[in-house]
């Protein structure tokens, strides 16, 4: 049996997409679907799993002995909001829920993954190693990227680490992440802003060093997000914190760009001035340092950009099913 935590979400449900690619079924999702509005449940439409738990109700049972031959906990779940204001919340929501999960694995010698974050890494001015001695030089610039520390950090501390597999996942993009709203990659905002006006917004440069829309980020596609996640199950002994990114940084103009190309179009970009509130928190280059995921023995390719950027928005969003479905595409 496989317990996959926030298995309702993003990267979470496309982790139930590929598990049922090869034929895995026996999963318990762990979630919180929220009202009907968000439409989180269609993430699961089409995929199949032994069972549902709200996730307030998870830990209690998981303690009492509820579930049997448990070969992995994939832990996604959590407040992944970086403009959260409710610290505690995100305290208890990310940390302390993770601390008890990870605590459960230990006494029970059970696989664990979990989602970290590269919102630890901060402004990234010291850089973005994922070597767990580098772990107490970073400084995240808000209290989601903290939350996300802080159990890293216990992790660590506490031995979990040198059993378990911590994701530091940079800029992800893909089918299953209409419902993140505010939240959602920039490629869907791009595509909606593109049917909606025939043009995208890109916040403009304020460092001279950087021209408009030549900001970096390392952005990866959620399939090769679980396609990692996979290959950590069938490798357990690959274990500490792994970045998830592809290892290259491209701009917000490229991805702008190819979203115009998958829909056939010319660019029509411009260039808004950056909110005075953002300004100094602003990243202006991430890109995820690959090599100890590499030595661990993962040798796959990454999607390039144009090509993530294609498949997703000719056969999800512009098809108007943006969710991955199993007896819609099995490639």
């Amino acid at each position: 049996m496989i317990i996959l935590t926030g298995g309702a979400g993003f990267i979470g449900s496309a982790m139930v997409w590929e598990l049922n690619r090869y034929g895995e079924e026996n999963i318990i999702i762990v979630d919180d679907l929220g009202s009907t509005t968000t439409n989180k449940w269609r993430n699961l439409s089409g995929l199949h799993f032994a069972d549902f738990i709200q996730k307030d109700l998870f830990p209690d049972l998981l303690e009492s002995g509820a579930f049997r031959d448990i070969s992995a906990i994939i832990h996604m779940g959590a407040n992944s909001s970086t403009t959260e204001t409710d610290a505690d919340h995100l305290l208890v929501n990310n940390y302390v829920y993770s601390k008890k999960l990870a605590s459960y694995c230990m006494a029970h010698d059970v696989r664990l993954i979990y989602a970290s974050s590269a919102a630890t890494y901060g402004d990234g001015s010291n850089g973005y190693s994922d070597n767990i001695a580098e772990i107490e030089r970073l400084r995240p610039l808000n209290m989601y990227g903290y939350s996300k520390q802080l159990f890293d950090r216990w992790a660590d501390a506490n031995g979990i680490l040198n059993h378990a597999a911590g994701l530091k996942f940079f800029n992800v993009y893909g089918p299953n992440e209409y419902h993140k709203h505010d939240m959602s990659s920039v490629v869907f905002k791009a595509y909606h802003q593109i049917c909606e006006k025939g043009s995208v917004e890109l916040f403009r440069s304020h460092r001279p060093d950087y021209l408009d829309g030549q900001q970096l980020r390392d952005f990866v596609y959620v399939r090769d997000c679980t396609r990692i996640m996979l290959w950590l199950l069938d490798n357990p002994s690959a274990t500490g914190l792994f970045n998830v990114g592809t290892g290259k940084a491209r701009s917000f103009l490229d991805l702008a760009t190819a979203t115009f190309s998958a829909l056939g179009r010319e660019p029509v970009i411009n260039f808004t001035p950056m909110p005075e509130t953002l300004r100094d928190k602003y990243q202006y280059y991430t890109c995820a340092d690959m090599t100890r995921l590499r030595s661990a023995g993962y040798h796959e390719p990454f999607t390039s950009l144009e090509e993530g950027v294609k498949e997703y928005v000719q056969h999800y969003l512009a098809a108007d099913n943006p969710w991955l479905d199993l007896a819609k595409t099995n490639s």
